[in-house]
């Protein structure tokens, strides 16, 4: 107990960042996910491609070399100057939107093509009949799914420690560098990060429930 309490301010400090990372990258991802998982079922071949693209490339990145080309390569290009901590939000919102276009797309899938057809026959236009009919139907399939890519974000987050961002995963250097117990401090991390994912898994099983009927 010493070594929270006495590094408390160490903890606040880390999880702090932790949470912010996971907000932004969070929200970031679902919105650019869907983007793309409305391009992958796109009518529209480039945009199909693109999609296609991007998933493949994405998901089959390491997420330390996603982190490390915004650490490292992307100041040298000489664009917008970023915060590391922007970079990195930035890094883990486009991995992780990756896998949020798969789960959203096989929700897609789970919709009757019946759905789409009649909405065609009444004039719908591919974008309407997508944000109006499918996407609401098959968001409720993918409740949980999109949790445990959710829940797999909040822990990748301790990888953005190594490329100057202090979050929970930089907490056992702190720690160490005190004089402290590491292991006894990474067991406090650990017991956090149950207590932060406790939520999330309270929610998908609330929504599930909730819906589970209408499917």
């Amino acid at each position: 107990m010493n070594v929270l309490l006495d590094n408390l301010d160490v903890y606040v400090r880390g999880f702090g960042g932790t949470l912010g990372l996971f907000v932004v990258a969070s929200i970031g991802s679902l919105i650019v996910g869907t983007l793309i998982a409305g391009m992958r079922v796109s009518p529209v071949p480039v945009l199909r491609g693109f999609g296609s693209a991007y998933v493949t490339i994405l998901r089959n990145t390491p997420l330390t070399l996603v982190l490390f080309f915004f650490a490292f390569a992307y100041p040298r290009l000489g664009l917008i100057d970023l915060s590391f901590f922007a970079l990195a939000c930035i890094g883990l919102t486009l991995y992780t939107a990756a896998f949020v276009c798969e789960v959203v797309r096989s929700g897609i899938n789970t919709v009757p093509v019946g759905q789409s057809e009649a909405s065609r026959a009444l004039g719908f236009t591919f974008t309407q009949t997508l944000g109006q009919v499918v996407l609401p139907q098959a968001l409720r399939a993918t409740v949980p799914p999109m949790t445990n890519v959710q829940i797999a974000l909040l822990k990748n987050t301790t990888i953005a420690a190594g490329f100057a961002v202090f979050n929970a995963g930089g907490i056992y250097q702190t720690v160490s560098e005190r004089g402290y117990n590491v292991l006894v401090g990474l067991l406090w991390v650990a017991l956090f990060f149950v207590i932060l994912v406790a939520p999330l898994t309270w929610l998908q099983r609330s929504l599930d429930a909730r819906w589970g009927v209408s499917r």
